[in-house]
């Protein structure tokens, strides 16, 4: 027994740090000490542990052969965290006495800690991983939000329910943050009517650490206690506290954690307050005015916007401004309209709001957008803040996001790309010479690894659905056909992104006659697989999922259209890596990135893309679709109804002819030949790895006083 003990306490060492949810042998640890049990508690190894019986674990254990298996896995985590030889060990070190420190409203590290909604938190989680697999000293800071974002299911009509649960804590892989001095972290932020108090949580990423704070303490008052309960709920004053929290109550949980960080990496404007708290914390250490002070912290300030929608920046109204800064702005020895100009692009405009992004960019000397035509827009729409600049010169650059490879990769393409481009080639990812070998995969081979993927998700689909219908009430022979959808041989694509109308998640159903005979074409048909989220409030997004859901279940798509309920983490994965096409088609140019396609090309999907974000730049007439030509309409309308007939025009002459062009074996060479071009030429790129050193040379090094490596 003393034995079994101690595999326990390895896998509970495992479960304690998210290490585990990027190694493929790691979750085939748990899964196969039981399955079902595995699968009950959304791959949550914590709670799967606590719920798991000792005499099973014991028993399965020695069925399985696990225990080496086990130690192997405590030994790999051990040596990752111990191990010295890194990137970040050799091109930067500046940051290893003074780390970054990385701010972001969410962060998606997986479903099992549900603390984001979507692009951004993902974004944020594949940052933390790929800085932890490069070795870049780096301490991450977010909000531990109780409930989360919502919970997703469908009523009978198609329509949008959102439910909330509260999560136990004790079922999480966090544990308090200590302070340096030993005793348990906590901060408080002062208002003008009252003090705001929060409890710090500590998340172990691999080599990184994320602090959370979570305002669910007896200190606060009930209806302060639930300022951390739902990511993105509540109304204006709601999220001014939740941002105060995060970026002022932030700052100070980094110094009580014993850190002094070198730069300050603000992920959207949401904590944009926490350079104003560097100011006043180095004002009263230095005794300096608040302009001498501003130049040194906005030289350490670097800021990601992720935003090309005017709507989608923040902005408050000044007397709520001043009620939750208005002790700090006496700190800084600012005048009421002096400090509300830090927030306006024109500083006496007294009806203009105090806006986060725009405090951002004037607090910070590093800037960029998350794509090249991002990177466009954003000088464009900031141009008025550099008024005497031509828009070219507008300090805001580009870094174009990547994700985390070895989250998003299934095991049966990794274990492809170990045959071929070498055992070590996760490590090399980010240099295009690795992925030449592809060319040398045996097109049976690729084409088998790709049914097996689709397989899995079908596979998936139906269980969900049949699921979800009988949730509903739905007559069994309702759940039995849900439980038979979609078809292994028939070109599978797929849609899932939140819900926002500029998405236009139903421009390929515009045309709902004309779809009918190409969906359902008797030789070469086609299914399409959705899943997304509408924010509670935005009623068009519900209405675009209704419209979808309404076509899933019309008799003459059922089985070649469905909807997939409450998209995470997990949806995606199994959506990425199974699908032959991945769909997007933003309404240009109001995507700024669109990083679903590009964890699909890990898995050899095909992108069948508006020229927008990340495609923009990506695209080479050969490695995928484009729908449209990189244009835009100065009507709406005008420009919706174009994309429509490209988005037709080359699904059915290009897609649908290239996937259905099968040789005497039954492969389709020409579909194979893209997809290997998609990885040779997309992968190296497109990856989280390259992302972070990219931030490292152009951003980091120079923010900290290090020299930029360009």
């Amino acid at each position: 027994m003393v034995g079994q003990t101690n595999l326990l306490d390895k896998l509970k060492e495992l479960a304690r740090n998210l290490w585990w949810c990027w190694q493929a042998n790691a979750i085939d640890l748990f899964r196969e000490l039981d399955p079902i049990l595995w699968r009950e508690v959304d791959h949550n190894p914590v709670e799967f542990l606590q719920r798991l019986p000792a005499d099973q674990l014991e028993k399965r254990a020695a069925e399985m052969a696990l225990d080496s298996r086990i130690d192997s896995a405590f030994r790999r985590l051990s040596e990752y965290l111990k191990d010295a030889d890194s990137w970040g060990s050799i091109h930067a070190t500046i940051l290893r006495a003074r780390p970054v420190a990385y701010f972001s409203a969410e962060f998606g590290l997986h479903e099992s800690l549900p603390i984001y909604s979507g692009g951004l938190g993902v974004l944020a989680g594949d940052h933390l991983k790929s800085a932890s697999d490069l070795g870049i000293p780096l301490i991450g800071v977010g909000l531990l939000y109780n409930q989360g974002y919502f919970r997703q299911s469908l009523d009978a009509n198609g329509w949008q329910q959102e439910s909330y649960l509260n999560t136990d804590v004790e079922k999480l892989p966090i544990e308090p943050a200590v302070a340096a001095d030993g005793s348990p972290l906590r901060v408080a932020v002062e208002t003008t009517n009252g003090t705001l108090h929060a409890k710090v949580w500590r998340v172990e990423v691999g080599r990184t650490t994320l602090l959370l704070l979570d305002a669910n303490v007896p200190e606060n008052n009930e209806s302060d206690r639930q300022l951390t309960a739902r990511l993105y709920g509540g109304d204006a004053r709601t999220r001014i506290r939740q941002e105060l929290l995060l970026g002022v109550g932030g700052v100070r949980a980094i110094r009580a954690f014993g850190i002094r960080p070198s730069v300050l990496h603000l992920n959207e404007g949401h904590s944009a307050f926490a350079v104003l708290e560097k100011i006043r914390e180095l004002m009263e250490e230095t005794g300096l005015p608040f302009g001498e002070v501003l130049r040194d912290v906005a030289q350490m300030t670097v800021f990601t916007t992720h935003t090309p929608v005017a709507a989608g920046h923040d902005r408050f109204p000044p007397q709520l401004v001043e009620e939750h800064l208005g002790r700090i702005r006496e700190a800084l020895n600012l005048s009421y309209d002096d400090f509300m100009g830090l927030g306006r692009v024109y500083p006496h405009d007294l009806n203009e709001l105090f806006t986060m992004t725009v405090l951002a960019l004037k607090l910070s000397r590093y800037a960029n957008g998350v794509s090249a035509l991002h990177g466009v827009v954003s000088r464009r729409m900031w141009h008025p803040l550099y008024a005497n600049l031509p828009e070219e010169n507008v300090p805001i650059g580009h870094i174009t996001n990547g994700v985390h490879v070895q989250t998003w990769i299934a095991p049966q393409v990794a274990r492809l790309f170990n045959r071929h481009l070498g055992i070590d080639w996760a490590k090399r990812q980010r240099y295009a010479e690795t992925w030449t070998a592809i060319d040398k995969v045996d097109d049976g081979e690729l084409n088998e690894t790709q049914q097996i993927l689709k397989a899995r998700l079908i596979h998936f689909v139906r269980s969900r659905l049949a699921a979800q219908a009988k949730k509903r009430g739905e007559p069994d022979a309702t759940v039995e056909r849900f439980a038979n959808v979609l078809d292994q041989n028939t070109l599978t694509i797929g849609f899932a992104r939140r819900f926002a109308t500029y998405k236009r998640a139903g421009l390929v159903l515009q045309d709902i006659d004309r779809m009918v005979d190409i969906i359902r074409n008797a030789e070469k048909p086609i299914q399409f697989v959705f899943a997304g989220k509408a924010h509670p409030e935005d009623r068009m997004g519900k209405e675009l999922i209704q419209y979808i859901v309404k076509n899933a279940w019309d008799s003459r798509f059922r089985n070649n259209i469905v909807f997939v309920e409450d998209y995470d983490m997990n949806v995606a994965r199994h959506l990425v890596q199974g699908v032959d096409v991945w769909l997007n088609n933003p309404r240009r140019p109001q995507e700024a990135s669109g990083t679903s396609g590009e964890k699909a090309v890990l898995n050899g999907a095909l992108n069948f893309s508006i020229l927008d974000g990340w495609w923009a730049e990506a695209y080479d007439g050969a490695n995928g679709f484009a729908i449209g030509h990189g244009t835009t309409h100065a009507s709406i309308q005008v420009q919706d109804e174009r994309d429509h007939a490209s988005l037709l025009e080359v699904l059915t002459t290009k897609v649908v002819p290239t996937f259905y062009d099968r040789d005497a074996e039954g492969l389709p060479r020409k579909w194979l030949a893209m997809q290997k071009h998609a990885f040779r030429t997309l992968a190296w790129k497109f990856n989280a790895d390259r992302m972070v050193m990219d931030y490292v040379k152009r951003s980091y090094l120079p923010a900290a006083g290090g020299v930029a490596c360009l």
